[in-house]
């Protein structure tokens, strides 16, 4: 890159839980889950602008365009809210599956917001970009703000958690359902008794309300559960379809990673209770 880029980190994350005891008034789902930020994800490289414009570089899914990209939209959103004349190129490395319900969008865009809150010199401060963040998506806000975080309401009523080192082998299966078939899918559960915190940090909790629906609907998913049994408890991660194991080890995560099959997309990340992104600021 050029001179006047700098660079960002998009964390991924996990759903360690995610279930769905209700419904609100406007039909919304109400969710409670676990959000476990992980030490690896995209890359974000911006360059600001005095034009005004908002253009994306590099990797992007196929068909997408400008206009519909999270992060190209979290730029425009926080251009437009502070109604200010600079503009950004953006740059995108994708390394998060794309419908892996690894939150990369939804990360691009936050680390989009915060970083250009700091390279703009706006300094809206956390909560603001966290309520713009909300406007983009229901995960974006805890990318903003940067903590492991127990979730409720649409995600968006988040408790920072800190929780214990984790290492977790995860698998894409490489299928993408769009999340709005899924919570329309009849046998979606969507009265599971509501969780409670002390329930997540007894172990008690690790059922995710999308898994029985995947593996049913994808093959793909079901074969890749089967895979993951043999080196421990496979579970899901948000509405998309990605799986993963957890372990207490790194050494133990890349032993089993070893025993896959070669076939599979799979890998190893650390859980981390802070994020990258979060120490990248804390340097500018």
């Amino acid at each position: 890159m050029n001179a006047g880029w700098s660079e960002w980190p998009a964390p991924a994350k996990l759903n360690l839980f995610l279930r769905i005891p209700g419904r609100r008034a406007d039909d919304y789902h109400e969710l409670q889950t676990v959000f476990r930020l992980l030490d690896w994800g995209d890359r974000i490289r911006l360059r600001p602008r005095t034009d005004g414009q908002v253009l994306r570089h590099g990797d992007r899914l196929p068909g997408t365009e400008d206009a519909d990209d999270l992060a190209v939209r979290a730029a425009i959103l926080l251009r437009n809210e502070v109604n200010c004349s600079q503009g950004a190129d953006i740059y995108v490395e994708k390394r998060i599956p794309a419908g892996g319900g690894f939150g990369g969008g939804s990360s691009d865009a936050a680390t989009v917001l915060c970083a250009l809150d700091r390279l703009w010199g706006l300094g809206l401060g956390e909560e603001r970009l966290a309520a713009l963040g909300l406007r983009l998506g229901a995960d974006v806000p805890v990318f903003v703000r940067g903590r492991s975080a127990w979730a409720e309401g649409v995600g968006e009523k988040l408790v920072a958690l800190d929780l214990p080192e984790a290492w977790y082998v995860l698998v894409d299966p490489g299928v993408h359902v769009p999340t709005a078939e899924l919570f329309r899918s009849p046998d979606l559960t969507r009265d599971s008794p509501p969780a409670k915190i002390a329930d997540f940090a007894a172990g008690t909790v690790l059922d995710n309300a999308f898994e029985p629906v995947l593996r049913r609907r994808e093959p793909a998913v079901e074969a890749v559960f089967a895979e993951l049994a043999r080196i421990g408890s496979p579970r899901l991660t948000g509405t998309g379809s990605g799986c993963f194991v957890e372990f207490a080890h790194r050494g133990a995560a890349q032993e089993a990673l070893a025993r896959l099959p070669r076939r599979l997309h799979a890998w190893v990340a650390a859980g981390v209770s802070d994020s990258p992104l979060r120490g990248a600021l804390a340097r500018l």
